[in-house]
């Protein structure tokens, strides 16, 4: 499985999301100047993410026969 260009695909698209997650909360925790200027567009930016993961975790599942 981990050969597959999909998976590899699928697991680049959910570290994405735990990047941007992680960026976020960082900024939320630190506060200030950056998280006032930054929170909303990295929560955009993290629903995004997610989207086009589940998106491509749907496709990897469907394409490769579900659970047969």
């Amino acid at each position: 499985m981990t050969e597959d260009p999909l998976f590899t695909i699928v697991l680049l698209a959910v570290f994405a999301v735990l990047v941007v997650l992680m960026i976020g909360l960082g900024g939320f925790a630190g506060g200030g100047a950056f998280n006032k200027k930054n929170a909303n567009r990295l929560m955009r930016y993290r629903i995004i993410a997610q989207f086009i993961a589940v998106a491509l975790i749907l496709a990897f599942v469907w394409l490769r026969g579900g659970a047969s």
